[in-house]
């Protein structure tokens, strides 16, 4: 999987084929943002409810990096937004300033509502 995305990212085409595996998409125009292998923690809370922590995401773009001060302290993140329809998602963590949230940097946080899960799964025929 990709790393960070960048404001260059904007005029990359949407990657659609990733053979079968289950899969998050976006909720909007169902854009696939993460694999579901990707998954750390559904433990998480956004802006808008529940988040999933994801090790990776593709067909994003990235906001201006910022400080905010989170639920677990003050976090060095940027927004990512879907490439297809330009859909806030959730953020990327740049840098945690408490060593306890170290494991966030470089990894990413969508909003649950933002997200279709996609199971690819087949039926017999």
């Amino acid at each position: 999987m990709a790393g960070p995305p960048t404001s260059s990212d904007s005029k990359s085409r949407v990657l659609t084929t990733f053979l079968d595996h289950p899969t998050f998409s976006c909720a909007q125009c169902s854009a696939v943002i993460a694999l579901q292998d990707e998954l750390i923690s559904k433990a998480f809370s956004g802006r808008d409810g529940r988040g999933f922590l994801m090790n990776s995401a593709v067909n994003l773009k990235m906001g201006r990096r910022e400080d905010r001060a989170l639920l677990t302290g003050v976090h060095t993140v940027a927004d990512v937004f879907c490439m297809g329809c330009n859909d806030r998602m959730g953020w990327y963590y740049h840098k945690a300033s408490d060593h306890s949230q170290k494991y966030k940097e470089g990894k990413y946080l969508l909003e649950r509502e933002k997200l279709i899960k996609e199971n690819n799964w087949k039926l017999d025929d």
